[in-house]
């Protein structure tokens, strides 16, 4: 390495042998010039890649001392906040997409200086000297920097573009390279038998003053990368950090935009599928979310109620007992609550979006509650009439969904359905002669009359073979071939 010939490209006035007394020198000498700002930066951070990708690693990387790790960490963290967001003071917390213009370019820089650093510190790692424990200890220091880095300029975001992301996601896997680790959940968690902390808890408290009430939306990258990071750790690593993740989640779910609402929800979802029940139920954590999440239920923006379905019924199977443990007799819970306001959004709402929503997250409730929603068979009946009345063409989800939901029902709660059989048999009859006429792709049309038909006969099995006496009755010129098939096959069953 040339290194008198890079000093003096940086107009850097020190002597090489000084230098390379001690690359302390060297480091501190570059981050002053760093600090210069301008078009400078441009040439420091090439010169420092250049240092990087050519010093001996014995040189870079001598016995370790306070001094060396103040250094490295210094010029890092300078070179970082070289590519940081602008910070936002609008209320919204996001800004203009114009304001991150020459972010990316800048992070591509950045990350192309610390891609040759973190392949040195592989490199020496791996080698068998002084210099492999001060690389395992320097790796070990400057990943949660790195990651936060790397996570903040890997996302489809509007200061990102396709070479900023490519580059981000080469120095994350290059960082878990660098810090000796298998895969970045060993990386962020640790090793299964202790040996080596994960850089989770660094992570977490590097972004815990941004992730208060008043500093959250001053940075707009801040929420993705908590929310990135989060996802990527399950059990049984997780619990250990709850207080450090529930009361931010919470928070951002709490906000009045709702792609906030979705991502903090998506958070928390997380949260109550990788921690233990009982750490959940601890100082009514789980009491809290059912609350926040509960008042989501009343707003009409489809993106929010199809994160927060799923994450209530798995909430709620914390919350409360399995029905085979209630005793008898089964006493409301908040199951019952829940499923009666969303029966109620179900009857009024018009739009199709939110319609197939409902329907398709209807089913989780009708599989965990069992036996359980034969207290709403009344209202369910009203909503699976209705659902099956309107056409939401091409893809007709909703009404594919709602008929998986009067299967799953007649088959959980049969003993109350013989006497709900004339309302449902004739709002199924009405239904295949309604898509048998309908302009479907015959796929589909074909999907929803055999499940249509498939309902119809565990009608049939419930009353006892009642159905098929009466659709005996049918008059054949008053319907289609197809529904007239569907009806010969119901009847021509045996043992049914």
């Amino acid at each position: 390495m040339d290194l008198a010939g890079i000093l003096h490209d940086l107009g850097i006035a020190e002597r090489p042998a000084s230098v390379n007394r001690s690359v302390i020198v060297l480091l501190s000498r570059l981050r002053a010039r760093f600090a210069v700002g301008g078009s400078e930066r441009r040439r420091v951070l090439g010169g420092a890649a250049r240092v990087f990708a050519g010093g001996d690693v014995a040189w870079l990387f001598p016995e370790f001392s306070a001094d060396l790790h103040a250094a490295y960490v210094e010029l890092v963290d300078s070179f970082v906040r070289h590519a940081a967001l602008p910070t936002c003071d609008a209320d919204s917390g996001a800004s203009p997409a114009g304001s991150y213009g020459r972010i990316p370019a800048r992070a591509t820089a950045v990350t192309e200086t610390l891609l040759a650093l973190t392949a040195r510190l592989q490199e020496a790692v791996q080698a068998d000297s002084v210099a492999s424990a001060t690389a395992r200890s320097l790796a070990r220091t400057l990943a949660p920097t790195l990651c936060i880095f790397s996570v903040t300029h890997l996302q489809d975001q509007p200061w990102t573009d396709e070479a900023s992301r490519k580059y981000a996601w080469d120095l994350l896997t290059s960082t878990v390279s660098a810090t000796n680790s298998s895969s970045l959940q060993e990386l962020l968690c640790g090793k299964a038998d202790g040996d080596q902390k994960g850089t989770l808890g660094p992570i977490l408290v590097a972004l815990q003053p941004e992730l208060t009430k008043e500093n959250w939306k001053r940075n707009q990258a801040v929420k993705h990368v908590f929310s990135w990071v989060l996802v990527q750790v399950g059990r049984p690593w997780l619990a250990e950090y709850l207080d450090k993740v529930f009361p931010p989640s919470l928070l951002i779910s709490d906000d009045y935009r709702t792609e906030n609402k979705v991502l903090g929800v998506h958070c928390l979802h997380h949260i109550v599928l990788n921690v233990p029940a009982a750490d959940l139920r601890q100082f009514n954590r789980a009491e809290v979310l059912y609350h926040a999440l509960f008042n989501h239920l009343y707003t009409s923006d489809a993106p929010l109620i199809q994160v927060v379905l799923p994450c209530l019924v798995d909430l709620l199977l914390v919350l409360e007992k399995p029905l085979v443990h209630t005793g008898l007799p089964r006493k409301p819970n908040r199951f019952d609550d829940v499923l009666r306001l969303v029966l109620t959004h179900m009857e009024m709402e018009h739009k199709l979006s939110l319609r197939r929503i409902y329907a398709s997250e209807l089913l989780l409730f009708i599989e965990k509650m069992g036996i359980g929603i034969a207290r709403h068979l009344k209202r369910l009946e009203r909503v699976i009439v209705g659902y099956l009345e309107v056409s939401d063409s091409p893809e007709e989800k909703a009404r594919l969904s709602i008929l998986d939901v009067l299967e799953r029902t007649i088959q959980t709660a049969w003993p109350r359905m013989e006497c709900r059989m004339d309302v449902l048999a004739k709002s199924l009859l009405r239904f295949l002669v309604d898509v048998s006429s309908d302009p479907l792709v015959p796929e589909l049309r074909e999907e929803l009359l055999h499940k249509a038909s498939g309902c119809l006969i565990l009608l049939d099995q419930c009353s006892q073979g009642r159905l098929q006496v009466l659709l005996r009755d049918v008059d054949s010129s008053c319907v289609s071939d197809r529904v007239l098939k569907c009806i010969q096959d119901l009847t021509a069953s045996h043992g049914v």
